[in-house]
């Protein structure tokens, strides 16, 4: 049995917090934009970091720990779920939408539509998981979208572990960076898609490192947009006067999950609580 969060049962609806879940700390960047445009709300935040990263896991692993993840949330209970990362959206989301069908459930998009309209140049790159760029979703938003532009696409194993470090400019940080950047560059994209949670926390080192402008575009606002859209829609956003408070848990160590907020969030305090062991339910196969 997953331990829970222990809601006061005189909540309604409108009051119960949000739910957010991430393979690490990436989602913190979605949380973040939730945070700046709906700033009443209560939030909780589930990393799964004693499985990070997803990206070149197995989809049925990504399936399994992601509804592990909602059973945790929805238990709470939470109003709503954002799947604050790309891979388990690729991956779960139709699952986890099969499993809750009334729990209002937000994924990720690349944001493929957006970058297309924003290049001057013609030319779009993508860093991401190979997860997400080998997905169908990735696909078929390219197939949709791109008409005349070309899409150029990175995937970026190393990067995920180094933000989940703290690590976001340190030498071997920027070599990796360079890797992935360098093609793109040259091959003339103005407009780069961070294709995964983790990497608007390595934008300001990315523009350094391409040392020209850039559009750096991610979904962050526009998942913060429609999650206040959908519970508008439900009549689920907090009563103005509701104080917000936030929660943290992890899969993995609460202490570099809290060095990491310590950096990264601006509320305190901040306290950084362990979920329970869901291997037994989770195995890789």
């Amino acid at each position: 049995m997953i331990e829970t969060t222990d809601a006061p049962s005189s909540l309604t609806p409108a009051q119960y917090p949000i739910g957010v879940f991430d393979s690490g700390m990436g989602g913190l960047s979605v949380m973040q934009d939730i945070r700046a445009l709906l700033p009443n709300e209560s939030l909780i935040y589930a990393a799964d970091a004693g499985s990070v990263p997803y990206g070149g896991r197995s989809a049925s692993l990504i399936r399994d720990r992601s509804r592990a993840l909602v059973e945790f949330l929805a238990a709470t209970p939470v109003k709503a779920v954002v799947v604050a990362c790309n891979p388990a959206t690729a991956a779960a989301v139709p699952d986890l939408r099969r499993h809750w069908p009334s729990l209002p459930i937000i994924a990720m998009e690349p944001a493929v539509k957006p970058a297309v309209a924003a290049t001057r140049s013609g030319v779009v790159g993508v860093l991401a998981t190979e997860g997400t760029l080998g997905s169908d979703r990735f696909s078929g938003l390219v197939s949709q979208y791109a008409g005349s532009v070309r899409v150029l696409t990175r995937p970026c194993p190393g990067l995920v572990e180094r933000v989940e470090q703290g690590d976001l400019d340190s030498p071997a940080l920027d070599r990796l960076l360079t890797r992935y950047l360098q093609p793109l560059l040259e091959a003339g994209a103005d407009t780069i898609i961070l294709g995964c949670t983790h990497y608007p926390f390595l934008r300001e080192r990315i523009l350094l490192l391409a040392g020209r402008p850039l559009h750096l575009i991610d979904t962050g606002a526009a998942v913060a947009r429609e999650l206040r859209r959908r519970l508008g829609a439900s009549a689920l956003l907090s009563p103005a006067s509701a104080p917000a408070a936030t929660a943290f848990w992890t899969t993995g160590d609460v202490a570099a999950l809290e060095r990491f907020l310590a950096r990264h969030w601006q509320e305190t305090p901040v306290r950084v609580r362990a979920i329970g062991n869901i291997e037994k339910t989770t195995q890789e196969t």
